[in-house]
């Protein structure tokens, strides 16, 4: 085996996929066509976000041109006057800058390394971080060069970095400099293991090649595949050995010893997903079904035994999806009929069809995000109109509640919809208002209530804005190329929000998106840095680092904050200037490093890829003290001047986390750390329920026209649950205690299904009585066997109640309903299903979207 020699240092690149000063011809953009046959469930913004949120990111060379090998720059579009435009600035602000010390920028100089892959013009760079703190790189460079519709053909080098990308190694004689696909040719999984994926010809070879690594690609393994993968290998959560793939032909294979041997469990697959444990689900053909998918006419199946046996849960499904604890599946119960949701939260061992709008083949449903305890549903509106209806569920996936209306989702399946992950409870999205604007809203409650997010502290609109607050740019606005990244936030960085925005009316894009920050998960907003920049958040927020979106121009500058973006420091970590393609750190925010990587133009005119590692941790060397954090209230400003302030979802919580003005490491250790104590129950805890709307004057729950009566009549377990509510029911997740308490919120009563109530109890004693024949003697027996009833039917009741409260604890009842019939309400917006295929428990990612059920 050849010695690894290290990359050499020195030159580097070309040009970056990202567009900003583009303007619009107008927002939204050009209505798109849709696929009218398709019925999609997209789950869209899980876990989205900066690059710190994935373990692998690619980075895009655009074209050149060849004969005066310069990048050729994306020509403008034309505004509306005809002419070529170039997006103003929004409202001005003052932003901080403090000048870098001669003895700060030595050190930085001795701590940044860069690295130039010397002939390497590869068009694709694929960066992928191994392992938890290993300091473990992977870097895939491919070029393609396609031969034919059938095969490709191409060259790749695989580089490895030990010391968190400050120096790299060529070690692709250890995958003997084997072509890797570029679409899913790396993939990680727990613990140190990795998968390459062999682009070869299929025409050729019978089967497919992978290469496994179980030590972080120090070594490899090479495997022969009996089969040509559709698409990436799934690890399963929790146990790298037990992989899944599907096959080219659709069989399902798996494998129990990290893909030295596989079996194939089924023919006919369509999509696959892990659940919880070691349960599989798959949606399948039946036999010689041809487009069963489009037809409707899948099974869902489910093995419990890595495919030794199967169950069907359903038949006539369109598509599935798993995210949270809940399965969801859509099924064609009639061909006259729109397709209609089902959801398990227990595998799939019993399931209830979801209190949802149904939904027409022109429509579709998207799950926006879920966890154990909730999901949030958009319900797409008939036609083109690029908005619908968001939902949200209770804790079983069944009763959904109107959250927000005309909800933005457009032509392209973009959503805007984004979780700030820093705070809890707190979700960001924007709506589509019926004057054609565009405005962000915010929720501080998991979608219970909704509001416009407030000026920045620091920006003054003018007079002749009516209506001046912050609009944050989100996927629709990177999809058209107006902003280079979306929203940033991370777990570890409490309070912390870095997001694009337009200050004013509504979203503009003829107005210069600036960078915005959030210190208290978006109450309130502060301009921190003029036009476009690629950011990402350190040492669990106690660094930020940004790098200008120049659209034409080249790179040379990082700017750095220790206090959450008031102010910066600016540092030039190369002397010749480069393309730029991309920053990448290590996810969890953990660490105090972070690579610039980019294109660098040879003599010769080709580019060449570079990299430029910059570690701040011999810059700010003191490790923080217990005097350097603060007490932190969370959601302070909520319910201020009441008594209640920072009451959410039921608790009040108490953070520990650092000062602003404190320069310090948090450190690989750090751990957040809070206090809970629980709060009165008040109106906010509480959702509208089924059937019930907000009343926009009130903001209290308000019967829908067309809900025919008061009872929602479900079969549990062969008996019937009549469910009286009052209205309202408390938010999942929500832990407060007393206070607010709507009368009949749940109130049960049991019965055989499917036999009605007598208008009074029986007469238990006419058996035993020959004649009545007084009325005196007919009111006695009347009130005799009345009041005898009435004792015998408290009794019943109370013991049923006594056992349903110990079997369920005080919680709502599972509904399992088996032929409730759901009544649209006219102001629901209905809806259809169109969906993509998820192939693992979480997401398979698209363009940053995560589809399911197509």
């Amino acid at each position: 085996m050849r010695a690894e020699t290290p990359v050499g240092r020195g030159r580097t690149t070309s040009h970056s996929t990202f567009y900003v000063n583009d303007p619009l011809e107008h927002f939204p953009p050009p209505r798109a066509l849709r696929r009218r046959a398709n019925y999609r469930v997209s789950i869209d913004g899980v876990g989205r976000g900066g690059t710190n949120h994935r373990r692998t990111v690619t980075f895009h060379r655009t074209q050149q041109d060849e004969s005066q090998g310069q990048v050729r720059t994306r020509p403008r579009r034309d505004s509306s006057t005809g002419g070529t435009s170039k997006a103003s600035h929004g409202p001005p602000f003052t932003s901080c800058r403090l000048p870098l010390t001669s003895a700060e920028h030595k050190v930085l100089d001795d701590n940044t390394h860069e690295t130039g892959f010397n002939g390497d013009d590869g068009s694709y760079v694929i960066l992928t971080w191994v392992g938890d703190g290993t300091g473990v790189v992977l870097v895939l460079s491919t070029i393609n060069a396609p031969i034919n519709s059938f095969m490709e053909g191409g060259s790749s080098r695989l580089y490895r970095s030990t010391d968190y990308g400050k120096s790299f190694h060529d070690i692709s004689q250890r995958i003997n400099h084997t072509f890797i696909r570029e679409e899913f040719g790396v993939s990680v999984g727990p613990g140190s293991s990795v998968i390459l994926t062999a682009d070869i010809p299929v025409l050729d070879n019978p089967g497919g090649i992978i290469f496994t690594s179980t030590d972080a690609g120090a070594t490899f393994k090479f495997i022969l595949l009996p089969f040509h993968l559709a698409q990436p290998i799934t690890y399963h959560f929790l146990n790298p050995d037990y992989l899944a793939a599907l096959s080219i032909d659709g069989a399902l294979w798996l494998s129990l010893d990290f893909g030295a041997r596989w079996t194939k469990v089924h023919d006919g697959v369509h999509t696959f997903s892990w659940g919880a444990g070691i349960n599989l689900f798959f949606s399948c053909s039946k036999v010689d079904a041809v487009e069963a998918d489009e037809r409707g006419d899948l099974q869902l199946k489910r093995t419990q035994d890595l495919g030794k046996t199967f169950t069907t849960i359903h038949e006539d499904v369109y598509s599935f999806g798993y995210i949270g604890a809940f399965l969801f599946f859509s099924v064609m119960e009639d061909s006259r009929s729109p397709r209609v949701m089902y959801f398990s939260s227990d595998q799939g061992d019993t399931f209830s069809r979801a209190l949802l709008p149904s939904a027409s083949t022109e429509q579709f449903y998207s799950i926006l995000d879920g966890d154990d305890d909730m999901l949030f549903m958009h319900v797409d509106n008939p036609g083109d109109t690029f908005f619908g209806t968001m939902y949200t569920s209770d804790d079983r996936g069944i009763l959904f509640s109107k959250s927000l209306e005309r909800h933005l989702f457009d032509g392209q399946r973009k959503s805007d919809f984004t979780n700030i992950t820093s705070l809890r409870g707190v979700y960001l999205t924007n709506k589509l208002d019926e004057d054609g604007r565009i405005r962000s809203v915010i929720s501080f409650n998991r979608g219970g209530m909704w509001r416009q997010l407030k000026k920045p502290e620091n920006v003054d609109c003018g007079e002749q804005v009516k209506n001046c607050n912050l609009h944050i740019h989100g996927e629709h606005s990177r999809n058209n190329r107006i902003v280079p990244m979306l929203a940033l936030t991370e777990p570890t960085a409490i309070g912390l929000v870095i997001a694009h925005g337009t200050v004013g009316d509504s979203l503009s894009s003829s107005q210069r998106p600036d960078v915005y920050v959030s210190s208290d998960g978006g109450y309130n907003w502060r301009g921190t840095l003029r036009g476009p920049h690629h950011y990402s958040i350190l040492d669990s927020g106690g660094l930020i680092v940004a790098v200008e979106a120049q659209h034409e121009g080249q790179v040379k500058t990082i700017k750095f904050s220790t206090d959450e973006g008031q102010c910066w420091k600016s540092y030039n970590f190369t002397e010749q200037a480069f393309f730029f393609a991309g920053l990448a750190s290590e996810p969890g925010t953990k660490a105090m490093s972070v690579s610039v990587w980019g294109f660098r133009p040879e003599d010769d005119g080709q580019p060449m890829w570079v990299a430029v590692t910059i570690d701040f941790q011999s810059l700010i060397t003191r490790e923080c003290n217990s005097q350097d954090y603060e007490q932190w209230l969370a959601h302070s400003t909520q319910g201020e001047g009441s008594g209640s302030a920072g009451c959410v979802l039921g608790v009040k919580e108490t953070y520990t986390r650092l000062k602003k003005q404190s320069v310090c490491r948090n450190g690989r250790g750090y751990v957040v750390s809070k206090r809970q104590s629980p709060c009165l129950c008040t109106r906010e805890d509480y959702l509208c329920d089924y059937g019930y709307y907000r009343h926009v004057n009130t903001s209290e729950c308000v019967r829908q026209p067309s809900t025919p009566n008061k009872t929602l009549e479900l079969c549990l377990n062969g008996e019937e649950d009549e469910l009286l509510t009052a209205g309202y029911r408390k938010v999942p997740s929500d832990r407060c205690e007393g206070g607010f308490s709507p009368q009949l919120s749940v109130q049960t009563i049991i019965r055989p299904c499917g036999v009605k109530t007598s208008p009074r109890p029986p007469d238990m004693y006419t058996s035993q009585v020959t004649h009545f024949d007084t009325p005196r003697e007919r009111l006695v027996l009347i009130l005799v066997c009345g009041g005898a009833g009435i004792i015998v039917l408290i009794a019943i009741t109370s013991a049923i109640f006594a056992v349903r409260k110990v079997v369920y604890r005080n919680r709502t009842p599972v509904y399992r309903f088996s032929n409730l019939q759901i009544q649209d309400d006219d102001n629901c917006m209905t809806a259809d299903l169109e969906s993509a295929t998820s192939s693992n428990g979480t997401a398979c990612q698209q363009d940053s979207d995560v589809d399911l059920i197509e």
